[in-house]
């Protein structure tokens, strides 16, 4: 399954709104072997299961394939992986989770059993649910997984009174933002921000990084955009921010990466909307109140009303920490 992850991974950036999947065959009587390796092959190709085992050819009889996500068992794009898995004489299917898609959810394994296929599911199912996460979200939901963005100091402040902010973190930070950028489907900042800052809202990373077929993240704007603004072209929505990711979730965008500003980042808060922080904590101090919070409104009136989160990962990037949190 670790495999099946790692070839799931190269798929991220070039297959949404289908699910990133990778899967493994290994042939039967040769459990050293290496393994005949799929992931989903572009947003139009066929599935994880149908390039493995295309690559296993005749050594897929009686074997056993790993794949990270349950197989389908309807015609969409391509038709449906279940059967060609029963076609080409898998023995056994170890299975990462099961799909909430409405179009599959259990329907696939289902239909394998009734084959006689022996299924195994939940094999690294936290791992594999992680790495799936903004897909079984947005299956599950109708809505983008939402992902706040925060570069601060240590003491929480995200610019200066004056207003300035670049650069409060290092550029080794500044290029993961970029990383996490290319993973997202659509960026939104407020339009405040865009009239402070103008920012593109592009993704800047170096060359080999990116492949032929990454595309650029839909831009969008709460409120409107001024004219000549850079963020243009972009989608300019307002309202009920609930509404909002109906509307993006609408479009395909399975993650939301949401940059700014304090005010758009306090109402999606409030809201219980935000299912990941990513905060870049910068080793530095303003030492004073008067520089921009994080959040912008009110916040809990009592210590009984603070939103716990847990921690999911941490780590050093260049000279700043980015602190992964979702709430308990």
């Amino acid at each position: 399954m670790g495999q099946a992850m790692e070839a799931a991974a190269t798929a991220r950036r070039r297959v949404a709104p289908r699910p990133w999947v990778g899967a493994v065959v290994v042939p039967a009587g040769v459990p050293d072997h290496p393994g005949f390796i799929g992931a989903t092959d572009g947003r139009t190709g066929p599935h994880a299961e149908i390039v493995a085992l295309r690559a296993a050819g005749d050594a897929a009889v009686g074997s056993t394939l790993h794949v990270t996500l349950e197989p389908c068992s309807h015609h969409g794009l391509t038709p449906p992986c279940a059967d060609a898995v029963i076609a080409a004489g898998v023995a056994r299917v170890v299975v990462g989770v099961s799909d909430p898609d409405p179009a599959v959810a259990g329907a696939g394994i289902e239909r394998l059993r009734a084959a006689g296929v022996e299924v195994v599911v939940g094999v690294a199912a936290d791992a594999v649910a992680a790495q799936l996460a903004p897909y079984l979200h947005h299956r599950r939901t109708g809505r983008p997984y939402v992902v706040l963005k925060v570069a601060a100091t240590l003491d929480g402040r995200t610019a200066a009174p004056d207003g300035t902010s670049q650069w409060i973190t290092g550029p080794e930070a500044r290029l993961d933002v970029h990383r996490l950028r290319a993973d997202s489907d659509a960026i939104a900042v407020g339009a405040g921000t865009v009239r402070a800052d103008d920012p593109a809202l592009t993704v800047r990373l170096p060359e080999g990084e990116r492949g032929p077929d990454d595309t650029e993240p839909l831009r969008v704007v709460l409120g409107a955009a001024p004219a000549g603004a850079a963020v243009h072209p972009c989608l300019e929505l307002s309202g009920d921010p609930a509404a909002v990711l109906d509307e993006l979730g609408a479009r395909g965008v399975l993650q939301l990466l949401v940059e700014g500003g304090a005010g758009v980042a306090g109402t999606l808060h409030r809201a219980g909307l935000v299912d990941r922080y990513v905060v870049y904590l910068a080793p530095a101090l303003f030492g004073g109140d008067d520089g921009a919070p994080m959040f912008a409104g009110p916040g809990s009136g009592s210590i009984d009303g603070l939103r716990r989160l847990r921690i999911v990962e941490m780590r050093r990037v260049g000279d700043d920490l980015r602190l992964d949190l979702e709430g308990i």
